[in-house]
């Protein structure tokens, strides 16, 4: 099958590769021309422009773009006028869900069939496959299925789960159709705000692993400083990196995470070439406001939320005010590091 792919970033690329090695034709065209040009030598149909990106493909057409999603809406102003009728465009990015269901109404009225597609799997997809979460109609997706199934990992080695074998769907394969536009990326937003969580719940018990030697440190006696009650309970010097790889083998809290947490522990015990800046690029936020929006509690993602915003010194103007207070009222002086 044929397939165009927009945007040729760390993912854009992959996702390319492996569609042609499952005997897929791909035209790829980026703002870059150096990214066209490395995806031609390995058997892409480079395009130099819009324009020529679409004159290549073969109605009915199918444009995957898997670009940041501020850059979706102006794309697609500029793609779809090339388009023709039951041609389709498929946001492979992290959009905002409620803007797929905007798309998917202007460009229906052109004809223009229009999917989100969550996507899942990172630097490592090329070789791991893609997770794909899917919204749109179906006869669309359906036509497109070839193109999801050479994408998505497969049953791989993971084991069916019990209570399934008469269930008759793509979600073994690791692709799934999820309802009508939207549903692909609300999914996916969901999907990123627990693994805001998943990362915040690690960061911080190992955290406090890493803190686990806190009686053999000095603390100050004075007005300030809450006294470490009992010392002698806090002299271990753990190994982070071997806690980690322990947890990965037989452990309840085992995950993917957890492998590329011990990999870069691995690499680097102390991580010292990361700041500690934590960025959202939006679903962890949206996730938030959907369940405001329909009155569903989400202690842990909202607090992972917050966590980012401080990481990135957010909170330091709280964090002044605070120790400002203390000052007016009790004349307390910020201790200094």
């Amino acid at each position: 099958m044929q397939l165009g792919m927009i945007g040729l970033g760390r993912m854009g690329a992959n996702m390319v590769e492996r569609l042609m090695r499952a005997g897929h034709e791909c035209v790829a065209w980026d703002v870059s021309a150096d990214s066209v040009k490395a995806l031609a030598g390995k058997g892409a149909t480079g395009a130099a422009t819009l324009e020529e990106f679409v004159s290549k493909l073969k109605p009915p057409r199918h444009a995957w773009l898997m670009i940041p999603a501020a850059f979706v809406d102006s794309t697609i102003s500029k793609l779809a006028p090339l388009l023709s009728r039951d041609d389709a465009i498929i946001d492979g990015g992290n959009s905002f869900y409620r803007d797929d269901i905007r798309r998917a109404k202007e460009l229906g009225t052109k004809g223009i069939h229009y999917l989100d597609c969550g996507t899942s799997g990172g630097v490592w997809g090329l070789e791991r496959g893609y997770c794909l979460m899917i919204g749109g109609e179906k006869p669309v997706v359906e036509r497109l299925d070839p193109v999801f199934k050479a994408l998505a990992p497969g049953r791989g080695s993971i084991a069916a789960t019990p209570g399934r074998e008469n269930r008759r769907s793509t979600a073994d394969l690791g692709y799934l159709h999820c309802g009508p536009n939207g549903a692909g990326h609300f999914v996916k937003m969901v999907h990123n705000g627990i693994e805001y969580g998943l990362m915040a719940a690690y960061g911080e018990g190992l955290n406090i692993l890493a803190h686990a030697n806190a009686g053999r440190h000095a603390r100050e006696q004075d007005a300030e400083t809450t006294p470490l009650r009992d010392p002698s309970a806090y002299l271990y010097d753990i190994d982070l990196a071997d806690v980690a790889e322990v947890w990965r083998r037989g452990s309840v809290i085992s995950s993917w995470l957890l492998d590329l947490t011990a990999s870069a522990l691995a690499a680097d015990p102390t991580l010292s070439r990361f700041d500690g800046r934590v960025s959202d690029s939006g679903e962890g936020r949206w996730t938030i406001e959907a369940a405001v929006d329909i009155g569903v509690p989400a202690h842990v993602l909202t607090a992972a939320l917050y966590e980012r915003f401080s990481s990135r010194g957010e909170a330091l103007m709280a964090d002044k005010l605070c120790s400002a207070m203390r000052f007016e009222f009790g004349g307390h002086h910020e201790k200094k590091k």
